[in-house]
């Protein structure tokens, strides 16, 4: 047996994983309590101590003290690192720096109170998100956690306390946590403490005794904190014992399973199984294995079932079903898995008689179990009424088999009537054997053994000396009908099997065809509607009837949002069922034990703890509420969540995008506006103050050069307002098109008389064929394109450099370009300069980056498109696309367009 202690491979593989995994994570540490002073920042700065004495690098980053000189004086070993300062509504408020942290990058870092909500400006809005980031750089955090910010807990707190803690910190970081730290104390010292002053300043004490302090209120957090503690701790125990395959049971903490079946004294000896687990503070576990050797359950066993495995999870159990042909391995393999201590089970009622034929599941049990204690429940020994006999009795025969097989013996024997003198005795044994195997592969073990009796005795009669009688002239022909009879049972039996097997596969085929189907669907949903209608047409088809998908409004009361069908819909009671569910988080309607009267069957979608909507289901059958269903309804269920899950925090990403978005473009024109708008008004203000305060000093020409100064910077002052106005109607839609049919030249010149102060004696090249067709834009606003346009030239250009204007028709397209031959654009940026606020790196010229993002906002609303690119050679051209629409009007008579010229300046 020297491969049964060979190490297991794929065993080995895991653990390898697990601990690289775990060689690669940063680690966290909590110190865990169950109420603030029971010395959990002490605690967690005397093992820092500790550690720098063995010569870790180990840095304070925020520590809470409350005033605490015994806290304190540890931190007189320690690095500790600078507090940020952040102004929120004229208050100086201390965070801790998380960037100084990183930057400090020390083995260990102390981050106190995990569960802190940060001030609005920090990076992160909650501490432990900083713990996160810090632990994603690979810097080992320690910190400390209330039992009461657990997010799982919070409403079991608020029930003991009262009171709702608003700040939480995820379940997942306790199972991210390498090690958790229990720091406990009574709470009779803890109260003693609260009286001395070292928790809170008295008054705040005598408020925190008179609620959330008082000795009851502490014993249930203790217990709380201890349980979650113990919970982590078996955690732990359960995967050591995985990876390293421990099979022996660790009688740590008493662990009890019970078995359950559709025997009526099941419920008994759940119950007995039950009080056992409450005396010995055990979790326990009612485990039901589906074995398809064992009889075929009636309709009423399949129903007892069910309501025994009701009656487990109403009284607290955890319910498992297993599948397996050996029912007692298949229970001792889950208990040793488990680490379980006890198994209950009933005492047998039945004749020996039977455990000779089928095997005693006690003694199998017993002779397994080894260190596990086994426990037997006298059941109800009463005998089963008349009507369960009544419904045994009366399971349905299979007469169409047993038909078959008196069919095919008969067949059989007429073929060896006919060929009898041609083959020998072995051959007829051959012959009958088949149709043993026939029957039993296609009818069952019933007619197969009809079969092999028919096969035995046609045998003996016709082919068996002395001929025509059921005399047996020799002994050997004995053995010959025993394997017949043999051949029979194993033959069905094995048929049998695979019959059940085959039923099994393909309905673990269709589930995971309709899970698959519908997480197909769910992912290209986009939002709660299709979500929820992908969700009741799937519910429909799997579980035959309709359904309806309903999910919270903005007052928690459920709404229809997905249909099976159109015109499927629920009465005012079934949405009462349907809220009853909802706020209760549990199944309600038709087939439970909750308004069993409705005509639905209502489950919740959950996320967590989280209640995202409810699925109501009206079916003919309740066949898929059976034990055998519970699995794929979680499945499907859980599925749903999913996707309604993703899609909220997808919306969730998009507002979140938006609102930082917002926010940097009000910074952007916060800065942009305070800079160009500061420095006119620096000027009018000075011109200004400098013309009232004249006594006649200044000279004519010194005062029209003020008046000069204040008249230009105004005009700079509105075109910036006119900037902003003009974006901001674009952004709102605002801004409608008037259009016109106007030649392109007339625009291209107003839009230059306009600026001809500022463009000078710079070089102004226009080529426009004489055969381009009259445009239909807005005037006013494609001017305005225009001036941006040679605005933008000349604010990066020398003046040296020309400005090259000319258009084309390119397959039914209107091509203007505007070119000149300046620095160029940085490359990678050219179409990020007609983002809003966007301002190339090193300008620094005036401007709040607003011109080229009207351009393209007009451009766009004229059906057109505008683009930058360099020029080879140096310089920019920005290149206008717009459609070539249907001709105009013909022109009156007398009337000639402006001729087409080429300008040079």
């Amino acid at each position: 047996m020297e491969h049964e202690n060979r190490p297991n491979p794929d065993l080995l593989l895991r653990r390898v994983q697990a601990e690289e995994e775990r060689s690669s994570r940063a680690v966290l540490k909590i110190f865990f309590g169950y109420a603030p002073g029971v010395g959990k920042t002490f605690t967690m700065l005397e093992s820092a101590l500790r550690l720098k004495a063995q010569g870790v690098d180990v840095v304070v980053g925020c520590v809470e003290t409350h005033g605490r000189p015994e806290t304190a004086a540890l931190l007189e070993g320690l690095e500790v690192l600078p507090l940020r300062e952040v102004r929120y509504r004229g208050t100086s408020l201390a965070e801790f720096d998380l960037d100084r942290a990183l930057v400090r990058k020390p083995k260990v870092l102390l981050v106190d109170e995990m569960a802190h909500t940060n001030a609005p400006g920090c990076r992160h809005k909650k501490r432990w998100q900083d713990i996160l980031e810090i632990l994603e750089r690979g810097i080992e955090v320690h910190t400390t956690l209330n039992v009461q910010h657990i997010d799982s807990l919070n409403d079991v707190v608020a029930q003991i306390t009262t009171v709702r803690v608003r700040e939480t910190v995820p379940d997942t970081l306790l199972m991210r946590a390498n090690e958790i730290e229990l720091v406990d104390l009574p709470p009779d010292e803890l109260l003693e403490r609260l009286h001395a002053g070292k928790v809170y300043i008295p008054e705040q004490a005598h408020r925190a005794i008179d609620h959330f302090f008082r000795r009851g209120n502490l014993l249930a957090l203790r217990e709380l904190t201890l349980r979650r503690a113990a919970e982590r701790i078996d955690e732990d125990v359960r995967a050591y014992r995985q990876d390293f395959d421990i099979k022996t049971t660790w009688p740590a903490a008493e662990r009890v399973l019970v078995c359950v079946g559709p025997s009526p004294s099941s419920a008994k000896i759940l119950r007995g199984a039950r009080r056992m687990a409450v005396g010995l503070r055990a979790w326990w576990v009612a485990v039901y294995v589906d074995a398809p050797d064992a009889y075929p359950m009636t309709p009423t066993d399949r129903e007892r079932l069910l309501g025994h495995l009701r009656l487990a999870e109403s009284l607290g159990a955890e319910v498992v079903r297993l599948s397996g042909h050996q029912v007692a391995e298949e229970i001792l393999r889950y208990a040793r898995e488990h680490n379980v201590t006890r198994i209950v089970v009933g005492k047998p009622t039945h004749s020996r008689r039977r455990d000779l034929l089928k095997g005693s599941l006690v003694n199998q049990l017993v002779c397994g179990s080894g260190e596990i204690e086994v426990h037997f429940i006298a059941g109800d020994e009463s005998p089963v009424p008349e009507g369960g006999r009544a419904v045994r009795s009366s399971r349905q025969v299979n007469w169409p088999g047993y038909g078959a097989s008196v069919l095919l013996v008969m067949l059989a024997t007429g073929v060896g009537m006919l060929t009898k003198g041609w083959l020998s005795q072995a051959d007829f044994v051959m012959i009958f054997l088949l149709v043993i195997m026939v029957v039993a592969f296609r009818c069952g073990r019933g007619p197969s053994l009809a079969a092999a009796t028919l096969s035995v005795a046609s045998y003996d009669f016709f082919f068996v000396l002395p001929y025509y009688t059921f005399t047996v002239e020799h002994t050997r022909h004995l053995l010959t009908f025993a394997m017949m009879f043999a051949v029979g049972i194993v033959v069905s039996t094995l048929a049998s099997r695979l019959r059940l097997q085959e039923r099994e596969t393909r309905v673990r085929e269709s589930r995971t065809a309709a899970l698959y189907s519908m997480s197909r669907e769910l992912v290209t949903a986009l939002d709660e509607q299709r979500a929820a209608e992908v969700t009741a047409i799937h519910a429909a088809e799997v579980f035959g009837g309709e359904a309806v998908v309903l999910l919270p409004d903005s007052s928690n009361s459920p709404v229809v949002n997905g249909v099976s069908r159109p015109g499927v819909g629920l009465s005012k009671e079934e949405l009462a069922v349907a809220r009853w569910v909802m706020e209760h988080g549990r199944p309600a309607g038709k087939g439970t034990d909750t308004l069993p009267g409705s005509r639905v069957t209502c489950f919740t979608i959950q996320a967590g703890a989280t209640t995202l909507g409810g699925i109501a289901v009206a079916t003919p059958s309740l066949d898929w509420l059976d034990v055998e269903h519970r699995g794929f309804l979680d499945a499907f269920v859980r599925q749903a969540a999913l996707s309604l899950e993703r899609v909220r925090l997808t919306e969730v990403a998009k507002v979140s995008a938006l609102r930082i978005r917002t926010e940097e473009t009000r910074s952007a024109l916060l800065g942009a506006v305070s800079h160009d708008l500061r420095t006119p008004l620096g000027a009018i203000i000075g011109a200004g103050t400098a013309l009232c305060e004249d006594r006649g000093r200044l000279l004519p020409e010194q005062r029209a050069e003020l008046c000069d100064t204040i008249c230009t910077e105004a005009e700079r002052m509105e075109r910036l307002v006119s900037n902003i106005l003009d974006m901001v109607r674009l952004d709102s839609g605002g801004i409608v098109p008037k259009c016109e049919w106007v030649p392109l030249e007339e625009t291209v010149g107003s839009a230059l008389s306009r600026l001809e102060t500022k463009l000078g004696a710079r070089d102004i090249r226009v080529n426009l064929p004489p055969t381009l067709p009259l445009l239909s834009v807005d005037p006013v606003l494609f001017e305005q394109v225009f001036v941006n346009l040679f605005e933008n030239v000349i604010k990066h250009c020398g003046p040296d450099s020309p400005i090259e204007i000319v258009a084309r028709v390119e397959d039914r397209t209107f091509v203007i370009e505007i070119a000149d031959r300046g620095p160029g654009l940085p490359v990678g940026t050219e179409s990020q300069v007609f983002e809003k606020f966007y301002r190339g790196p090193g300008v620094r010229v005036g401007g709040v980056g607003l011109g080229l993002s009207i351009c393209r906002g007009i451009v766009m609303a004229h059906d057109g498109a505008i683009s930058a690119e360099n020029r080879a050679g140096g310089g920019t051209v920005f290149r206008i696309t717009l459609p070539v629409l249907e001709a105009p009007p013909a022109e009156p008579p007398g009337e000639v367009r402006p001729a087409d010229e080429e300008e040079k300046r």
